[in-house]
């Protein structure tokens, strides 16, 4: 990647944060580029996070959209066979696009209908339409969730912080205009359909952006990225998020190398007497022929002894029973250690009805990362007040209407027998039926 071609891109968007027009902006932009990678996007927002000049995700997220309009048409596409196999997350995730943009189409054409006189008598229905789109059109939260929760923890891995954390302040911003739309349509017939029409279209203007940045930059820099294992994972993961409008029709089943394995003792015409054991051979095909690359894989690490009991607190459990135990708590469990990385989540619940979703790719990743930016204030400050031994533990409790459940929180400091901060333990339980009981004595089996 080229150095200099960051560093012109650093120094425009730079102007551009100083003040300077888009117009002039777009001149210099046009005067370098012909075209430019998404990684180097990525690159150049990261550099400029990260150096001295005083700019935070916020000023970046601040003029997100100009800067999408900067790029347009420059950016480069990355093509790649597998992402247009039905089932792999890239095919599902521009389908979804797809079947978002269709339903802001009919939710435009409804809202046409209904301020034209000759459509009164429609009144009702148009509005029972018009509410179903909306329903529909708000599932592009799973979309989201699903982008952040499986996408952004890998781009992490790989040194794209930048793009997450903008992105996921952005995404925050229109499930806000979003939430402020769909209040007005739900107050029909008492709002009126130009009030509806002005909060969809400010909804629909970041939406419509974001699909740009998703599938013009986000995109690109993850096929540029991600290795085939990093979208099996995602893939595998995705069911428990949902998905927006429609599902994979299919299971994604990439197209896997094979390996020829070849021992010392069956390779006559060879030199064996180096050789290990074994080893793995690699043949591909090219325009000028055959070769192949011959490696020797990893040898097994030694498994941990899984099903013998070992003497475990005040007993003896298995690794495999501590783990069964673990799962049964009727709570979600995770541990956050002393240097704030996600460490462990038990798998009480189905990936369905977790109250808080997690995966195995955020294990390893900063506990600050786990979060949107718009709470990220408020898990500094828990974590702030456990480390310090001003509190033991930090409670909090909702209602979600979404699920008819009421969820109580618990963030508790783990300290060793020196009284040593280890890390916090955060439960979670769903108390719906213990706010339900009305005896103060039960004590039956049935």
């Amino acid at each position: 990647m080229d150095n200099n071609r960051i560093e012109i891109l650093k120094g425009i968007l730079l102007e551009l944060h100083q003040g300077a027009s888009a117009e002039s902006v777009q001149e210099r932009f046009n005067e370098h580029f012909t075209g430019v990678s998404a990684l180097e996007i990525s690159m150049m927002e990261h550099e400029l996070m990260s150096s001295d000049t005083g700019i935070t995700f916020e000023d970046i997220m601040g003029l997100c959209n100009v800067h999408a309009n900067l790029f347009k048409g420059a950016v480069q596409d990355v093509e790649v066979a597998d992402a247009d196999q039905e089932g792999h997350p890239v095919y599902v995730f521009k389908q979804e696009n797809l079947a978002l943009r269709a339903a802001m189409l009919r939710i435009r054409r409804i809202l046409d209908h209904l301020t034209k006189p000759e459509h009164a008598k429609l009144f009702d229905q148009l509005s029972k339409g018009l509410k179903h789109q909306m329903r529909l059109l708000g599932q592009f939260d799973r979309h989201y969730t699903r982008k952040e929760e499986l996408f952004f923890p890998i781009m992490e891995r790989y040194g794209h912080d930048a793009p997450p954390k903008v992105m996921w302040g952005v995404d925050d911003d229109i499930r806000d205009l979003f939430a402020e739309a769909k209040n007005a349509v739900d107050s029909l017939p008492e709002a009126s359909i130009e009030l509806i029409k002005e909060k969809f279209e400010a909804f629909a203007s970041e939406f419509e952006e974001m699909i740009f940045k998703e599938e013009s930059i986000l995109l690109m820099i993850l096929l540029e990225t991600f290795t085939q294992d990093d979208w099996l994972a995602i893939a595998k993961d995705s069911d428990k998020y949902g998905y927006a409008i429609i599902k994979p029709t299919q299971e994604w089943q990439p197209h896997r190398e094979e390996f020829l394995q070849t021992s010392k003792q069956t390779t006559d015409d060879t030199n064996t007497e180096n050789l290990p054991e074994y080893s793995d051979t690699k043949i591909i095909e090219t325009d000028t022929g055959v070769f192949s690359i011959t490696f020797t894989p990893k040898k097994e690490k030694t498994k941990v002894d899984r099903t013998t009991p070992q003497a475990f607190g005040n007993g003896y459990l298995s690794v495999d029973q501590a783990n069964l135990i673990l799962n049964h708590l009727p709570m979600e469990i995770t541990f956050v250690n002393k240097e704030d990385i996600f460490q462990y989540y038990n798998d009480y619940a189905s990936a369905e009805d977790m109250i808080f979703k997690r995966n195995p790719s955020q294990i390893g990743r900063h506990v600050e990362l786990c979060h949107p930016p718009r709470v990220l204030e408020k898990v500094k400050k828990v974590m702030e007040l456990l480390k310090s031994g001003q509190k033991d533990k930090v409670t909090m409790w909702f209602k979600s209407d979404k699920r008819d459940i009421f969820v109580h929180i618990t963030y508790a400091a783990v300290r060793n027998a020196h009284g040593e901060f280890e890390g916090v333990l955060e439960y979670v339980q769903e108390i719906q039926d213990f706010r339900a009981i009305d005896t103060d004595f039960n004590r039956d089996i049935l």
